[in-house]
């Protein structure tokens, strides 16, 4: 049974989601605030991250920069903010998914299921993708340079691996957005602009080949 931990300093909705998460089989810890969760963090980590970004004493987004630093574990945020800011900021700290309040719970349980779907690993054992010096390990959900480990996030991972897998392939960015963020994502093409860029960034520091390239006016390729 997957573990997901809850930080909302709202009790009605901390209960309301621990009702629907749980009513579909997870295992749900709530917090009012980051201090509980830091101290609960000392003892182990959860499967999954659920982040209110209005919190009192630390906001979401500052717990969600500390728990990147240690952990690649999927992050969520949930908040009242629905400015574009404030959702490009989630997605370049590594959020797998941003949902503006007032939302429907059974929408968040989905999107919930969606993201442990993509990251579980396929129970069919597969050769690594190779492109130059990068190798993709899909059942291990692993990226080395070099044979160098390079750590991405779940969506970073997801992306390119989904253009690696057909490297020299055109996909338009709201494909991408179809396929990694699911179609029922509200969110604007931005977030793939956003997250081709940190990808980028890591492998660049790490001396990758291939190169990920734009298609200007449509989306992006790997080149080998």
């Amino acid at each position: 049974m997957q573990t997901i931990w809850v930080v909302d300093d709202e009790n009605n909705i901390r209960e309301l989601i621990r009702r629907y998460l749980e009513k579909d089989g997870y295992r749900v810890r709530t917090f009012a605030n980051a201090e509980e969760l830091e101290s609960a963090l000392i003892s182990g980590v959860p499967d999954m991250f659920i982040l209110d970004i209005m919190l009192p004493g630390a906001d979401g987004l500052a717990l969600c920069r500390k728990i990147r630093k240690e952990h690649d574990l999927p992050v969520i945020f949930v908040s009242a903010r629905s400015e574009e800011f404030d959702r490009v900021l989630g997605l370049e700290l590594g959020a797998d998914d941003y949902l503006a309040k007032p939302f429907s719970p059974r929408e968040l349980v989905i999107r919930v299921t969606n993201i442990f779907k993509r990251i579980q690993p396929t129970e069919i054992a597969s050769k690594p993708i190779t492109l130059g010096n990068v190798s993709i390990y899909t059942e291990q959900r692993k990226i080395t340079v070099n044979g160098e480990e390079t750590n991405l996030t779940a969506k970073e991972f997801d992306l390119f691996s989904l253009l690696a897998a057909e490297s020299g392939r055109s996909f338009s960015r709201r494909m991408l957005l179809e396929k990694i963020w699911g179609f029922d994502y509200e969110g604007d093409e931005r977030a793939i602009d956003d997250t081709v860029k940190r990808i980028r960034k890591k492998l660049r520091e790490k001396g990758a080949r291939p190169e990920l390239s734009t298609i200007r006016g449509y989306g992006y390729r790997i080149d080998v």
